[in-house]
């Protein structure tokens, strides 16, 4: 008649560490997509304008490059480093934001629009110190970086959307399959 707490915790943590797991899942998948499709958006857009399409890769790279210089570490910079800190760093934010998804109902949106809008929201925050230590280090000029974090924006919020938008569908209640009704003749 008595449960004890030892058999409440063994049924509910396997179902908690699952779910989370699976937020986790969907936030690195979420992140890696997003990534690309910024990349893939960025790239067309410097090339259609007449700037060298992997601009950013090469200030993302200098950046890691400066950044890790100031622990005595030498890491080369350039566009190699540069697409590696982007395809380590999107689906690590991925898989942040699906956590903190996952582990706070009030961020949990009950629709893609809310998802996106959150997804938008965490990107822009999360990357703004990034942004600032490129500006930073690189010793930007003030129209280089007013050009840098407004095209940073502009990428972010299409990351962000897409991050809100995968991590939202993925962690929706899946609905029981309805049975089919009779077939009409």
């Amino acid at each position: 008649m008595v449960e004890t707490l030892q058999s409440k915790t063994r049924v509910r943590e396997p179902i908690i560490h699952s779910a989370l797991a699976g937020a986790m899942g969907w936030g690195l998948f979420g992140g890696l997509l997003a990534t690309l499709i910024m990349d893939l958006v960025l790239i067309g857009s410097l090339s259609a304008v007449g700037m060298p399409a992997l601009t950013c890769f090469s200030i993302v790279g200098d950046t890691v490059m400066h950044f890790l210089s100031m622990f005595g570490l030498a890491v080369a910079g350039g566009i190699p480093t540069g697409v590696a800190a982007h395809y380590l760093i999107g689906p690590l934010v991925g898989v942040t934001f699906g956590t903190a998804v996952a582990r706070t109902n009030a961020l949990r949106a009950n629709n893609l629009k809310g998802g996106m809008v959150l997804g938008i929201l965490y990107v822009q925050i999360v990357s703004q110190p990034i942004l600032a230590t490129a500006s930073i280090l690189l010793k930007m000029t003030v129209p280089q970086t007013v050009q840098w974090f407004g095209i940073s924006f502009v990428m972010h919020v299409l990351c962000g959307a897409v991050l809100g938008a995968v991590v939202s569908h993925g962690l929706q209640p899946r609905r029981a399959p309805q049975p089919m009704g009779k077939r009409e003749r």
